[in-house]
C-alpha cells in the first residue's frame, strides 16, 4: 500500500485524555480515535492489526477442532434468569427493553447462549465432545472505561466453549485450549505469564490466566522464583512471622479514647500491627459475619466470597454493627460474641495475647487468644502483598501488575445443571454436560504487545502482529531516480508476498523516519540519495535499532529471510 493514498493520522503531541503508554501510541499513531468513554473507532492500521490477530486466533482455534459460530449480541433476559446471572453480574450489563416490554440484554459473554444450543442440540454422548467458538463484539458498561483499550465498553473477544461426557474428558478440552492459547501468544510474540486464578462469577473450581507484566495492567499477579504464579485475588502466602507474647493471661480492657483504626492504635500503644486482630463487621445474605485479619493484612473479598458461596456481602452499617455485636464500629471483637458466625484468616491460628475490640466504645482487649478466648472457622481471606512468604518453598513472593490477555476455566456443571442441559451417557443415565468457557481479548493482544515494546519514539511490534511488516522510505520523491527505484523495490516486495508500507509522500525525511517509528511496523527501508549513489540501501531493525547497508538488488530478498523472525 502506498502511504500517500492511504488515512494514518499519525499525532506529534500527546493527547490530554491518554493515559497509559499504549493508550498514547495508539492516538498518536492513527490507530483509534475515542468517540465516546469507552468507545473507540478502529482506523486503518488498527483494523489490519487486528486481522491479523484474529486470522492467528482463528488458525489455533481450527487446529484443536473447534468450530465457528456466531452469537447474537443481543440476548432476551430468559437465559441469564435461568442461569442466575442476571442479578448476580450487576450493572456492568447492558440492559434494556424491546417495543413488547421484554426485557433484553447485551451480551458480557455467552455461557448461556452457548448452553441452550447444547441443550436443545446434544441428546447423546455419541455427539462429544463438542467445542464451539465465535470471534464477536461483547459489551460491558464499565463504570470507570480507561487505559485506552485496555478497559472498554465495546471489544472483540475470542470465546469458546466446550462440552464433554465427565470430568477427564473436560480436562482434555481444557488442555487443548491451554496449548493453544500458548501456542496464539507465542505467535503473537508475546512474553506471558500463566498463573492460577479465580472464577468468579463465571463459576466452576479450576481457571487459569494468561498475563503480560505490565505497569499499564489492572490485574495483580503473585510470583516466586520456584515457579510458583497466581492472581493475587486467588494467590495464597504465609505472612511474615511475629513474636508473641507466651505468658498466661486473660482478656484484660483498656481504655483507647477515639482510636479506631489499627493506624491509630499502632500510634496509641506503640505495638505493630501484626499484634492486633482487626475486625470486620459484614452482612452477607442479611446475616451478619465477623471476619477478623491480623492487622497488617487486608481482606480478599473474592477469597470471602468462595468460603460463603456469594458474593452477596457488605460492610455492616453502625446500626448493625449496635445491633448485633452491641458496640460501634471501630471498637468490634470476638470475644465473648454470640449469634455471629465468625470467620479468621489462618495466619490467626496458633497466635497468643493479641489485642482486639472490645465491643465497647473507646475500648480495647488486651491478651487475647484465639482458639481460647473466641471460637472461629479459619480460612485464607487476606489479600498477598510483595514480600510475603512462598507455601511452596519459603522464598518472598513478588506482586507485580500485569495485563490479562486470556482466561480458561473448567466450568463443570454450572451452567448445564441450571439450565437442564443433558445427554444420555453409555448407560442410557440422563447426565448434566461438563463445560469449560476460553475467552481472549484481541485489544488486549495489540496493546500488550505495544507496552513490551514501546520506546521514547513509538513501538517496535511483532511482525506477526504489526500492520505491515516493512516500511519502505524514499528519502525524497522528487528525485527522479531514487523515485524509480522505490517503485521497483516496492513491486519487488509485493511479489515475494511481503506486507510492505511504500511511503511515498512528498515530506521531509525528520517526518517519514518519525511516523515510521509511531507505527510499530518492525523494518524500515530506506532509499536516500547518498547510499542510493552507492547503490546501496538502509534497512533498520526497529527493535534493536541496528542499521545495516545491502546492495539494493539484495534489500527484499534481505528482508524476506528476515521477516520469518519468530513472532
Amino acid at each position: 500500500m502506498r502511504w500517500s493514498k492511504l488515512f494514518i493520522p499519525t499525532l506529534r503531541e500527546v493527547p490530554a485524555e491518554a493515559e497509559a503508554p499504549s493508550h498514547k501510541l495508539l492516538l498518536r499513531a492513527g490507530y483509534v480515535r475515542q468517540i465516546a468513554s469507552g468507545i473507540y473507532v478502529y482506523l486503518y492500521l488498527a483494523q489490519r492489526s487486528f486481522l491479523k490477530i484474529t486470522r492467528i486466533v482463528r488458525e489455533e482455534m481450527d487446529a484443536i477442532g473447534a468450530q465457528e459460530f456466531y452469537m447474537p449480541a443481543l440476548n432476551p433476559a430468559e437465559l441469564w434468569q435461568e442461569s442466575g446471572r442476571w442479578d448476580q453480574v450487576g450493572q456492568i450489563m447492558f440492559r434494556l427493553k424491546d417495543r413488547n416490554q421484554r426485557d433484553l440484554c447485551l451480551g458480557i459473554t455467552h455461557e448461556e447462549g452457548m448452553t441452550d444450543i447444547a441443550r436443545r442440540e446434544l441428546r447423546s454422548y455419541r455427539q462429544l465432545p463438542q467445542i464451539w467458538y465465535q470471534i464477536q463484539e461483547k459489551f460491558r458498561d464499565e463504570p470507570r472505561p480507561k487505559s485506552g483499550l485496555l478497559r472498554m465498553r465495546q471489544f472483540i473477544m475470542k470465546d469458546s466453549y466446550s462440552f464433554d461426557l465427565d470430568p477427564a474428558a473436560m480436562e482434555v478440552s481444557y488442555k487443548k485450549h491451554y496449548d493453544a492459547y500458548c501456542r496464539i501468544f507465542e505467535r503473537c510474540g508475546l512474553k506471558y505469564k500463566i498463573v492460577e486464578a479465580s472464577s468468579g462469577a463465571m463459576g466452576g473450581k479450576l481457571s487459569h490466566e494468561f498475563m503480560v507484566l505490565s505497569d499499564a495492567g489492572e490485574d495483580w499477579v503473585v510470583l516466586c522464583s520456584c515457579g510458583y504464579a497466581a492472581n493475587r485475588e486467588k494467590a495464597t502466602s504465609r505472612p511474615s512471622p511475629v513474636e508473641d507474647d507466651s505468658s498466661q493471661h486473660s482478656p484484660e480492657p483498656f481504655p483507647t479514647p477515639g482510636q479506631r483504626t489499627i493506624e491509630d492504635m499502632v500510634k496509641f500503644t506503640g505495638e505493630v500491627a501484626a499484634r492486633f486482630i482487626k475486625s470486620l463487621l459484614y452482612v452477607a445474605e442479611d446475616k451478619p459475619v465477623l471476619l477478623l485479619l491480623r492487622g497488617d493484612r487486608q481482606l480478599s473479598e473474592s477469597k470471602l466470597a468462595e468460603v460463603l458461596g456469594t458474593d452477596v456481602f457488605r460492610p455492616a452499617t453502625p446500626e448493625e454493627a449496635e445491633r448485633y455485636l452491641g458496640g460501634p464500629l471501630g471498637f468490634v471483637g470476638p470475644v465473648k460474641l454470640k449469634g455471629v458466625r465468625i470467620l479468621a484468616e489462618a495466619g490467626l491460628e496458633g497466635r497468643r495475647n493479641m489485642i482486639s475490640g472490645a465491643n465497647q466504645k473507646d475500648t480495647h482487649l488486651r491478651y487475647v487468644t484465639p482458639g481460647k478466648d473466641f471460637k472461629a472457622e479459619y480460612h485464607d481471606l487476606h489479600e498477598v502483598v510483595d514480600g510475603d512468604i512462598c507455601i511452596l518453598c519459603g522464598l518472598r513472593l513478588k506482586v507485580s501488575k500485569s495485563i490479562e490477555i486470556g482466561h480458561v476455566f473448567q466450568l463443570g456443571t454450572r451452567y448445564s445443571d441450571t439450565m437442564g442441559a443433558r445427554v444420555l451417557d453409555r448407560a442410557g443415565k440422563q447426565v448434566s454436560l461438563y463445560m469449560g468457557s476460553y475467552g481472549i481479548g484481541l485489544e488486549r493482544i495489540l496493546t500488550a504487545a505495544i507496552e513490551q515494546n514501546i520506546d521514547a519514539d513509538g513501538t517496535a511490534l511483532p511482525a506477526s502482529v504489526a500492520p505491515f511488516e516493512v516500511i519502505l522510505t524514499v528519502t525524497n520523491m522528487e528525485i527522479a531516480a531514487l523515485r524509480e527505484a522505490g517503485d521497483k523495490l516496492y513491486e519487488e516486495m509485493r511479489s515475494r508476498g511481503i506486507d510492505v508500507l511504500y511511503d511515498d509522500r512528498d515530506e521531509r525525511p525528520g517526518v517519514k523516519f518519525k511516523d515510521a517509528d509511531l507505527t510499530g511496523v518492525p523494518y524500515r527501508l530506506t532509499l536516500g540519495r547518498k547510499k542510493f549513489e552507492k547503490g546501496l540501501t538502509e534497512i533498520l531493525d526497529r527493535s534493536t535499532r541496528e542499521m545495516t547497508d545491502v546492495r539494493i538488488e539484495r534489500a527484499a530478498g534481505e528482508l524476506e529471510t528476515r521477516r520469518l523472525r519468530p513472532g
